[in-house]
C-alpha cells in the first residue's frame, strides 16, 4: 500500500482494517526523510498537514459521542413513557353491601403522557350512604266508643191512646189529667198535658179528646211569628201552623145596643201563641178563631199559658219581639212544632 493510502486509513475511524494506529512522528520522520511517490489521481495540495488530521480526528470523535449520546437519551424516553397510543384500563365498579341499594361508581382512568416514569393507580370513590334515622314507634290510637260520649235523649210524651205525641225540653215535665168529655164512651178518650218548666210553672197546655167549646170575637191581629207544623193535618186536609200573635179586640156592635161603637177596645192587646189551621191565622181584622184543630180522634188543641197575673203580657210591641229572642220562647216553639199525630 503507498503512503498516502496508508495514511488515509490511519485517519478513517469507520476502517475495519486491524492494521494498529501509526505513531505520528514515526509517519512524520518517514515522509521528511524517505523517497515520496504521488499518483496522479491525489495531488499534492489535496494531502491534510499532521495539525489538521488531528483536528479532524478530534471532531469526528466528538461526533460519534454526541450521536451516541443521543441515541441513548432516546432509548431511554422511549422505555419510560411507552406507546402513547395505550388502550385504558377497564372500568371498576364499585359497590356497597348496604341493605339499602346505593348506585355505584365507576372510575375510567384517562391516558395521559408524562415524563414521569410512575403508574397512577385508580382509586375507587368512596361511596357514602346517609345516616337513617332510627324508626319512632308511632303509638295506635285508642278506639272510642261512641256508647260513653255524652248525649242529650229529648224526652217525648205520648198521649194514652198512642195517637198523639209531642218532645218536650230536658228539667220539663208533663202532667197529665182528665180533661173534658161530653159521655161517658168519650171520658177515656179525653186528656189534657199540663207542660211545667224546670220551676215547676205551667207554661203549656194540651188537650186531645173528643169535646170542643169556645166563643170568638173580633180583633185586629198582628203576627209576629209563623211555622208549619209538618206533623200534624187538619180532617180537612188544611195546613196546621204554629203562630205568635198581638190581637187588639174590636169593639162589636149588636142590635139593640144602647150606643154603637166601633173601632179598638180602649183595653191593652191580648197575645196568643198557639196551633191553628192556617185559615184561623190571618193578619188584620177579622174573627179571633179558634185553635181547635179536627183529627181523627176528636180534637187537638194546643197553646201556651202566659203569666196571668201580668196584665198586659208584654208591656209593648217591642217587649213582645225582644221575648222572642230568648231561649224560653225557642223552648216552647220547638214543643208546639214537634207535635205529631199518628
Amino acid at each position: 500500500m503507498d503512503p498516502i493510502k496508508n495514511q488515509i486509513s490511519a485517519i478513517d475511524p469507520l476502517t475495519v482494517d486491524p492494521v494498529a494506529e501509526p505513531n505520528g512522528e514515526e509517519a512524520l520522520h518517514r515522509i521528511l526523510s524517505g523517497s515520496t511517490v504521488f499518483s496522479d489521481s491525489h495531488p499534492v495540495a489535496a494531502v491534510a498537514s499532521l495539525e489538521q488530521r488531528r483536528r479532524r480526528k478530534a471532531q469526528i470523535a466528538g461526533g460519534l459521542l454526541l450521536a451516541a449520546a443521543a441515541v441513548t437519551a432516546g432509548v431511554l424516553v422511549a422505555a419510560n413513557l411507552g406507546s402513547v397510543n395505550t388502550a385504558p384500563a377497564p372500568a371498576v365498579t364499585v359497590t356497597t353491601t348496604e341493605a339499602t341499594p346505593t348506585p355505584s361508581v365507576s372510575v375510567t382512568p384517562t391516558p395521559t403522557a408524562t415524563a414521569t416514569p410512575s403508574a397512577t393507580p385508580t382509586v375507587a370513590a368512596p361511596v357514602t350512604t346517609p345516616p337513617v334515622a332510627p324508626a319512632v314507634p308511632i303509638p295506635a290510637p285508642t278506639p272510642v266508643s261512641t256508647t260513653t260520649l255524652p248525649h242529650t235523649v229529648v224526652p217525648t210524651y205520648t198521649f194514652p191512646d198512642g195517637h198523639l205525641s209531642f218532645s218536650y225540653p230536658v228539667g220539663w215535665t208533663v202532667r197529665p189529667e182528665q180533661g173534658p168529655y161530653a159521655t161517658e164512651a168519650d171520658k177515656a178518650a179525653s186528656t189534657i198535658a199540663r207542660v211545667l218548666d224546670a220551676a215547676g210553672t205551667e207554661v203549656a197546655l194540651i188537650f186531645n179528646g173528643n169535646y170542643g167549646d169556645g166563643t170568638a170575637g173580633t180583633v185586629d191581629r198582628t203576627i209576629l211569628d209563623r211555622a208549619v207544623v209538618p206533623g200534624v193535618r187538619d180532617n180537612s186536609g188544611e195546613l196546621v201552623e204554629f203562630g205568635f200573635s198581638s190581637n187588639q179586640s174590636q169593639y162589636m156592635p149588636y142590635e139593640g145596643m144602647p150606643s154603637p161603637q166601633t173601632g179598638p177596645v180602649g183595653d191593652p192587646p191580648t197575645y196568643i201563641m198557639d196551633v191553628r189551621v192556617s185559615s184561623q191565622l190571618v193578619p188584620g181584622i177579622s174573627s179571633s178563631g179558634t185553635n181547635q184543630v179536627r183529627v181523627p180522634n176528636g180534637i187537638m188543641s194546643a197553646y201556651v199559658m202566659f203569666d196571668p197575673t201580668k196584665q198586659p203580657t208584654f208591656a209593648s210591641p217591642e217587649a213582645a219581639k225582644a221575648y222572642m229572642g230568648t231561649t224560653q220562647y225557642a223552648q216552647l216553639k220547638s214543643m208546639l212544632l214537634s207535635l205529631s199525630y199518628k
